[in-house]
């Protein structure tokens, strides 16, 4: 008995721990479930207008901004299912109380890009935003060509000298210009918890299997 005791101890324990692993992962589960339905509920919330103190904390609130685009704009690398790849047009937008802010627009196509967008009245319901997509591997923006890799709010401000806040567009009354807005959706959010734990309870199971195994080739070298 004393051979199987210490390979049944590593294999029990193991398997406890990577079952509990699992476990914490349905946990987060349904912490992260819980989390994009509350975002859900705030992006279908009722807009209001634009706040006069404005900060990250009040991402996905919806708002209602009216005035005019500037004609700069910055155009993000992306694309949709349907139309394939194209940009995310981002203007500069001065608001009728003379506010200059971000405004994402939507998508264009790419045949679409350098079409004319002269400045344009517009009234807009949309939702505050600070999108987390710029990383270490992001590329710098080719600033010559005008195309950028991700949604970067305080450099897209500096570019465009307006305050350090974007809109997303989900309604656009007024002249769209050919752009067509893509609202802030739960969609993006990741939320691969479930495969999480599929992956620890499935390395317990072989965990569990290999103790078997080692216990009884023990159990074989004994006759």
């Amino acid at each position: 008995m004393r051979r199987y005791l210490f390979p049944l101890i590593v294999g029990v324990v193991g398997c406890a721990i990577l079952i509990s692993l699992g476990m914490w992962q349905l946990q987060r589960l349904d912490w992260k479930e819980g989390l994009i339905a509350q975002i859900q509920q705030r992006i279908e919330g009722r807009p209001v207008p634009l706040p006069a103190a404005v900060n990250p904390s009040m991402k996905y609130m919806p708002v209602l901004v009216s005035g005019q685009t500037t004609g700069q704009e910055i155009d993000v690398l992306s694309g949709t299912r349907e139309a394939g790849g194209g940009y995310q047009v981002v203007s500069g937008f001065v608001t009728d109380d003379g506010r200059r802010i971000l405004l994402d627009r939507g998508f264009v196509d790419q045949d679409h890009k350098r079409a004319p967008r002269p400045p344009v009245r517009l009234e807009v319901a949309g939702n505050l935003h600070w999108p987390d997509e710029k990383g270490s591997a992001t590329p710098e923006p080719n600033l010559t060509e005008n195309v950028w890799f991700a949604r970067d709010v305080p450099a897209m401000a500096a570019q465009l000298g307006t305050e350090p806040v974007l809109v997303v567009a989900a309604e656009v009354r007024g002249d769209a210009q050919g752009v067509r807005p893509i609202p802030v959706a739960v969609e993006g959010i990741p939320n691969n918890h479930l495969s999480y734990a599929a992956q620890w309870f499935m390395i317990a199971a072989v965990w569990a299997g290999m103790t078997v195994a080692l216990i009884w080739r023990i159990r074989q070298r004994q006759f």
